[in-house]
């Protein structure tokens, strides 16, 4: 048996985490019953069609976000017409919040694993290597079917998820990905983190261990994928202190943080690492009140212009800000003022993103109230 977990990425450089959570996270009795591939966008679609086809696998599970849903409803087309007896699975937040939707859409589907996927894929893959004395699919929590859903799952510890990156080989030249915390606090409403308020963080000994790791193998950069890495203050310092305090002098951390949220005690950490040490992307979106208010932000702006400036200071931490246009009741004149207030603070890089309506955010519910094309 085997089971094939594809990843469609976005660039070469990237790597998918979740793929890797899923395998590790199986065990190692699951292990040589599983595959992993990945792939990106910019690929001909017949050239991972082929490389499919090739490994000849008895279920796939593709793991479906924005940036590559288009590529891979054409995938699950024309693959099952290649693999008839192959089982396709879905999971990701793309397909997550409309699972009876896609499964009504796209009849090769077997079926949708729902919100995160660890103990579901854990007990899907052993349902595949258990053959007739496995039990009912239908007993399997966290899943969709053509019949419905099955019962819920409950969120992950994330403790007990294992590391993903014993086999650096395998991410040359690629980004690595790290997670020390899941959820967010905050309840953004273009963000899917605003639907799970619980925050779960990775048991602190554990994440030493592994950035130790890192930082053993000199790895160029690592990235934070925590939604907002800052939102729990002791966390957040027990992590800067170590890197601080065993830097090799060339591993880059990267983290996504709330700045207005910062405490004296963490900028005068930060202003003390080595130059390349981190960097810091800061979600500021919009300065319009109203704005702010409308898409449930809680961000003081007056607050953030001055802790942006007291990071500058330092010279040490390259500071990427971050906009966002589409939002409610920021018209054009509105995001000028935004912009030029912003790029005021003389950020190392400003990005400049469009709204993205994403399945299940509660922006998505209010597209009609606020007249929004997507």
């Amino acid at each position: 048996m085997k089971f094939l977990l594809a990843a469609v990425n976005a660039k070469y450089i990237h790597s998918n985490p979740a793929i890797y959570s899923l395998r590790a996270y199986a065990g190692d009795e699951m292990r040589p019953y599983i595959e992993l591939a990945e792939y990106t966008i910019n690929q001909q679609m017949q050239e991972i069609l082929a490389d499919l086809y090739g490994r000849k696998p008895d279920a796939v599970g593709f793991s479906c976000y924005i940036w590559n849903w288009d590529m891979i409803r054409r995938l699950i087309v024309e693959l099952k017409k290649l693999l008839p007896e192959t089982d396709i699975w879905l999971g990701g937040p793309e397909v997550s919040y409309d699972a009876p939707g896609v499964l009504n859409s796209f009849a090769q589907v077997r079926g949708v694993m729902v919100g995160e996927g660890e103990e579901t894929f854990r007990e899907l893959v052993r349902w595949y290597a258990g053959g007739s004395s496995a039990g009912r699919l239908e007993d399997i929590a966290g899943l969709c079917l053509p019949g419905g859903y099955t019962a819920p799952r409950a969120l992950t510890d994330l403790s007990r998820i294992p590391f993903l990156y014993e086999n650096l080989d395998t991410f040359s030249n690629k980004i690595l990905y790290y997670e020390s915390s899941r959820g967010c606090p905050y309840h953004c409403s273009y963000c899917l983190s605003s639907i799970d308020k619980k925050v779960r963080l990775r048991d602190m000994e554990i994440v030493r261990q592994e950035l130790q790791f890192f930082l053993d193998h000199k790895v160029k950069q690592v990235k934070f994928i925590d939604r907002t890495f800052n939102c729990d203050h002791a966390h957040a310092m027990a992590i800067w202190q170590y890197i601080y305090e065993h830097d090799n002098g060339v591993t880059n951390f990267h983290f996504e943080i709330s700045a207005d949220i910062l405490r004296e005690d963490e900028i005068t950490l930060l202003n003390r690492f080595r130059p390349g040490l981190a960097q810091l992307e800061i979600g500021v979106q919009t300065t319009n009140p109203e704005t702010i208010r409308a898409i449930d932000r809680v961000m003081n702006v007056d607050r953030l212009e001055r802790i942006v400036a007291a990071i500058r200071r330092g010279r040490n931490i390259h500071q990427h800000l971050d906009l966002i246009a589409g939002l409610p009741y920021e018209d054009y004149d509105s995001f000028i003022r935004s912009f030029n207030r912003v790029y005021a603070m003389r950020p190392d890089q400003l990005q400049l993103g469009f709204l993205k309506v994403l399945k299940g955010s509660p922006m998505e519910q209010r597209v009609k109230e606020y007249g929004i094309g997507y």
